[in-house]
């Protein structure tokens, strides 16, 4: 059984079968390393996943060109893969990734799934966006809190547990990275409509109107308190269309353009980080 590290035989070719896991970095193609290139070159079979996160439409098609044809998996594919699985038995199979392809649970258990089956499974490790997010906001990445993503709502159904942690991690005053939803539909199914932070904002307000008899000094006049926090705007990062831009909540909330957002929500500064802050205010 692999040990999940990518191979090679000693001749230079790639093992004869097995599901090998690529990260593709953050949206632009250039940011794949040699050996993720060379290990979905030498696939006999590549998919696509496209519902954690998607590719510009235009590196989707130098993503053909870059290493072959292949074909787009979606979350029924990827969260009941027996097909991909016995595939991989006989044959080179790469599943593709924007970003780092851990980074998911779904991901984690598609490699459980393999060990079970007796497939070998290889994983090629990606930039991951959530990791360049914090690099390029000029925060301290020790002083990040829990993770925190903001759901569409469905219908009536809201979860406030995303304001929980965020406000939760202002309590241990630590900044939170906030990823934005790509699915209105929650089925994984359809192109993937990624989150607008206008839509953002107002997800959260209603959050915020729904936790207003929660106790708590940090819970206090909540919805007064969130159009003023400060707030990072990362949009598509690690492309060529990267932006960042800093300000209240209320203000980056009305910022228009780019594809993929997510923001930042520092607690208290400190050394450089004011500054860093600041810095991209002048990018507005």
């Amino acid at each position: 059984m692999s040990d999940g590290s990518a191979r090679f035989r000693m001749t230079g070719e790639w093992e004869d079968s097995g599901l090998w896991l690529i990260g593709l970095g953050p949206g632009d193609l250039r940011h794949m390393t040699n050996l993720a290139v060379e290990a979905a070159r030498s696939s006999d079979r590549r998919y696509l996943e496209g519902y954690t996160a998607i590719l510009p439409e235009d590196q989707e098609e130098g993503l053909a060109e870059l290493v072959g044809s292949w074909e787009r998996a979606m979350r029924e594919t990827v969260e009941r893969p027996d097909e991909m699985i016995m595939e991989a038995k006989n044959r080179r199979v790469s599943l593709m990734v924007v970003g780092d392809p851990m980074q998911a649970t779904t991901h984690i258990d598609l490699k459980i799934r393999c060990e079970e089956e007796g497939v070998p499974f290889y994983v090629i490790p990606g930039i991951s966006a959530t990791s360049l997010a914090v690099s390029l906001s000029g925060l301290q990445s020790y002083r990040f809190g829990r993770q925190v993503t903001i759901p569409y709502q469905y219908g009536d159904y809201l979860p406030v547990s995303p304001l929980e942690m965020i406000v939760g991690n202002q309590m241990n005053n630590l900044h939170t990275l906030v990823l934005l939803d790509l699915d209105p539909t929650g089925m994984g199914v359809d192109a993937p409509i990624p989150m607008s932070p206008e839509q953002a904002f107002s997800t959260v307000m209603e959050m915020a109107g729904r936790l207003d008899d929660k106790e708590g000094d940090f819970f206090d006049s909540l919805e007064s308190r969130i159009p003023e926090w400060d707030c990072i705007l990362l949009s598509d990062i690690g492309t060529a269309d990267q932006r960042l831009v800093s300000g209240s909540f209320s203000e980056i909330s009305d910022v228009a353009g780019g594809r993929i957002h997510c923001f930042i929500f520092p607690a208290s500064f400190s050394g450089m980080e004011r500054d860093a802050f600041e810095h991209h205010k002048a990018d507005t």
